[in-house]
This record gives structure tokens, C-alpha cells and sequence, in this order.
């Protein structure tokens, strides 16, 4: 999607976090030259995205005496996530883009969760639980303060990314909800191999290890200026593997198959 921004003024992007257990909203401004974080309303605590997204909004929309239509661009964290979750982000960032007649910036979440740790100079592994054994992960690193992916999103048992990071051989941090579930899979793995080559790895504190909004806002200000838009009717999220219902469905249908005929 083409459109023309000034880069010179400031332009501003409400963001929308709900790809995993943390929902977040922010509102981000900035321009060529530097940004900043207007607002940003976080919440990891025993509600449903649905009850906590669109009040949220509001919350912040009011504090900021906020005229939404203001706003340049309306970013989301377009997964991997939890299905549920990235569906009620997307349809609430559509709603949006449709009413206000603006772009979506859809930013990875992964690239999201990694961009916390702006800056730093090992290399960044964000893990969301996946389930059935798995992680959605993938290894980033800063080049001359520039995010960059050294593997891709991915959905994969926690061992195999524990074997990439081994042979990388680098010091890492890792931050997201799959880390108190899979810490100390992880260190049993990690420790030996990356001790042997004078490399450790880290867990990111709790007020850097979970999605926020304001870091989906910071990257979709980036969006802009490359460029990177789509229309709401074009957005959909990136589930980056089958759903639970989905997957049983074509194990069912794998199975009927193979069963002998007669």
C-alpha cells in the first residue's frame, strides 16, 4: 500500500498487542529524526483480550484526549500467537483501519518481543509457548542498531533451537512467556556447549520479557518510512502453523486413508 508521509513532522501509530498472554495498547510518535512513547497500557492478568483490548483503548484514547483520526497508521502484532488472541487483534485493527480510513503497519511479533532489547549485543531469542512441545521462535541480533534476523519465525521443538543457538556459539538472552516453561530445559541444554566457547546465555527482566505495544509502535513507525503498509481489507495474521482444531482435523483425514477398504 502507497502512501505519502512526511518525515520531517512528526507522524503517530496506535498499536495493538494481543498475540499472546499479554495484552497491550500504545500510542507511538516520531519522525526521522526520533520518537517517543505517548502512552502505553499493559495487562498480564487473569482476563480475556476481549475483555481487556478495546476498554484499554479507550483508557488511553481518553487520557491523551486523543482524536483518533490524527493517527497515521494503526499497527498490530500479526503473529505467531494464540490464535484467539491474534484474531481479536486483527479484527479490532481492521475495525479501525476501515473506520478511520488508515493503513495497518502488521509487525511480527517476534520482531516485537526481540525489539525490547534494543540495542544490546548478544544475540536475542524470543520464545511464546506453542504447545505440543513446541516454541514459536527465532535469533535476532542488532546491526548498527538495526533489528536484524539471523533465523526466521518458526515453529519447532525447544531443543532444536537450543542446537542453532549451540552452534552460533554466541551469548544470548532469552525473553517471552515460553521462557518459565522451558528455563530450565533450555539451561541443561545450553549450559555445557556454550560455557566450552566462554558464552553464557540470559533471561530478560520482567519489565523487558513479554510483548508491549509500544515496541510493535516503535517498529511500525519504521513501516512507514519504508513504506511497509497494507490496507485493512488485505490484513490477515500469520498463524505460522495449523490450529489445534485444524491439525486433529487432518489427522483424522490422514488416518480414514490409511484405514483398509473392504
Amino acid at each position: 500500500m502507497n502512501r505519502e508521509f512526511d518525515y520531517t513532522k512528526m507522524n503517530r501509530v496506535l498499536a495493538l498487542d494481543s498475540s499472546g498472554l499479554v495484552a497491550s495498547v500504545a500510542v507511538v510518535e516520531g519522525n526521522s529524526f526520533g520518537s517517543s512513547l505517548l502512552a502505553e497500557y499493559t495487562v498480564n492478568y487473569k482476563k480475556t483480550h476481549s475483555q481487556t483490548l478495546l476498554p484499554m483503548l479507550d483508557e488511553i484514547v481518553k487520557m491523551l484526549e486523543l482524536d483518533l483520526k490524527t493517527i497515521d497508521a494503526v499497527a498490530v502484532a500479526a503473529g505467531p500467537g494464540s490464535f484467539t488472541g491474534l484474531r481479536i487483534g486483527s479484527a479490532t485493527a481492521k475495525g479501525l483501519g476501515l473506520a478511520l480510513d488508515k493503513p495497518l503497519a502488521a509487525v511480527p511479533t517476534l520482531d516485537g518481543l526481540a525489539y525490547n532489547l534494543y540495542g544490546t549485543d548478544k544475540l536475542i531469542c524470543p520464545l511464546m509457548d506453542a504447545r505440543r512441545d513446541q516454541v514459536y521462535t527465532g535469533i535476532y541480533e542488532f546491526r548498527e542498531y538495526r533489528l536484524e534476523r539471523i533465523e526466521p519465525p518458526m515453529a519447532v521443538n525447544i531443543r532444536e533451537i537450543a542446537e542453532k543457538l549451540c552452534a552460533l556459539g554466541r551469548d544470548v538472552i532469552f525473553l517471552g512467556d515460553g521462557v518459565p516453561v522451558y528455563q530450565g530445559r533450555l539451561t541443561e541444554v545450553l549450559m555445557a556447549p556454550l560455557l566450552a566457547k566462554g558464552r553464557r546465555h540470559f533471561f530478560a527482566p520482567a519489565h523487558l520479557n513479554k510483548q508491549r505495544a509500544g515496541a510493535i509502535g516503535t517498529l511500525a513507525l519504521q513501516y512507514l518510512r519504508e513504506g511497509r503498509l497494507e490496507t485493512a481489507a488485505e490484513h490477515q495474521p500469520d498463524y505460522l502453523r495449523l490450529s489445534q482444531a485444524e491439525r486433529e482435523r487432518a489427522e483424522k483425514e490422514t488416518a480414514e486413508k490409511k484405514e483398509p477398504k473392504g
